[in-house]
C-alpha cells in the first residue's frame, strides 16, 4: 500500500500562531496618498511588503468629509498605531497626491514619535501629458 502524500500547511504541522504578532518591523516606509475625496496610509517594510494601513474611508468617515484634514490625520493614526506596537523606530515617508490631507498626515506622522529619515514628494507630474479634446464649436 503507498504512503499517505502529507499535506502541505494544514494546521497540524505547527505554526498555529498569526504570523502578524511575532514579526519586528525596526525600519520602514509610510505611504501617504491625499486625493480630493480620500487619503490613504500605507505602511510597509523596506522590501515594500505591506505591514498596515488605513484610510479615511476606513475611519468613518463618508462623503464629502473623507477628503478633510482631520480624516487624513485620523487615518494616519491608524496606520502608525499598529506598527510602532510591533516595534518600528525610524520610518521614510513618501507624499503622493494633491489633496488637503498631505499635511495634516505629515503633522500626525511626526507626532507619533517615529523618527523620520526624510520626506519625499512622490506626485506624478506628466512631461506633457495627454492631447488635450479638440476646441468645442457652437
Amino acid at each position: 500500500m503507498a504512503k499517505p502524500i502529507p499535506r502541505v500547511g494544514s494546521r497540524r504541522n505547527g505554526r498555529i500562531s498569526s504570523r502578524k504578532t511575532g514579526r519586528r518591523i525596526p525600519k520602514g516606509v509610510i505611504h501617504v496618498q491625499a486625493s480630493f475625496n480620500n487619503t490613504i496610509v500605507t505602511v510597509t517594510d523596506v522590501r515594500g511588503r505591506v505591514v498596515s494601513w488605513s484610510s479615511a474611508g476606513t475611519c468613518g468617515f463618508r462623503g464629502t468629509r473623507r477628503g478633510t484634514p482631520f480624516a487624513a490625520q485620523t487615518a494616519a493614526g491608524n496606520a502608525i498605531r499598529t506598527v510602532v506596537d510591533q516595534g518600528m523606530q525610524r520610518a521614510e515617508v513618501m507624499i503622493k497626491g494633491p489633496g488637503l490631507g498631505r499635511d495634516a498626515a505629515l503633522r500626525a506622522i511626526r507626532r507619533s514619535g517615529i523618527l523620520l529619515s526624510f520626506v519625499r514628494d512622490v506626485t506624478p507630474m506628466p512631461h506633457n501629458g495627454c492631447r488635450p479634446p479638440k476646441k468645442r464649436r457652437v
